[in-house]
């Protein structure tokens, strides 16, 4: 009978053994590459979806561990998701994360853009006032400073593709554009192309209705905006 040759280097993710130790560290087996990819960003996001879908839609108590969802077949497929939440940067991504959950969608479809806007100008209609003015005031401040001007005159000097980009990403809030002269008069400068892609983004008669309906939130708007300059 022949003796077996004695392996002393073993991997402790698959269990696989090696003669040299350079080779057991050379080697990369499934599991192993999961475990290194631990802290990467698009993985603490997945981990953190999975989790999430665990809780609602498994009913799940306690929180998985990270070694358990390493386990998974569908560790994949929520990394690539983890991977579209860092490239989108969604509004609010922990709600998004709750609606591609409830929304029945497959987890192979939780990447689609048409999903992200569906859930985009839906949130767009029912966040609170103040966040949508405070990212609208980030985004001036950011166009300001990339372009060495005051924030506040973004709306009279900003290009209108730049605006069209930051109405249909959200940035800019119709609460700020419609509650002054100057976000009126900008959209009013747009062609009916423009007008036509922040459709989705500006529903112009949604947002009159609303601004009767809380009064009170447009005051305070308009005395946030004339207190920065916006008139």
């Amino acid at each position: 009978m022949i003796a077996l040759v004695d392996q002393p280097f073993k991997c402790v993710h698959c269990d696989k053994s090696f003669m040299k130790e350079r080779t057991l560290v050379s080697h990369l087996c499934e599991r192993k590459r999961r475990a290194l990819q631990e802290k990467e960003k698009r993985v603490q996001a997945g981990f953190m979806a999975f989790n999430r879908f665990w809780q609602l839609a498994q009913g799940g108590k306690k929180p998985k561990t990270y070694d358990e969802f390493c386990d998974t077949a569908y560790y994949n497929a929520f990394v690539k998701f983890g991977s579209f939440i860092n490239n989108v940067n969604p509004l609010y991504p922990d709600k998004f994360i709750d609606y591609v959950i409830k929304s029945g969608a497959k987890l192979d479809h939780w990447c689609r853009d048409d999903l992200y806007e569906k859930y985009l100008y839906e949130i767009l209609k029912t966040e609170p006032v103040e966040s949508a003015v405070q990212r609208s005031l980030q985004t001036m401040m950011e166009w300001g400073d990339e372009h060495s001007a005051e924030f506040n005159h973004y709306f009279n000097y900003v290009s209108l593709n730049k605006a069209v980009h930051d109405i249909l990403n959200g940035h800019i809030s119709p609460w700020v554009i419609l509650n002054s002269s100057v976000g009126q008069t900008m959209v009013r400068n747009m062609s009916d192309e423009q007008l036509d892609i922040i459709a989705p983004a500006f529903d112009v008669p949604f947002w009159l209705r609303k601004f009767k309906e809380i009064p009170a939130d447009v005051a305070l708007v308009k005395e946030i905006l004339s207190e920065v300059g916006i008139k």
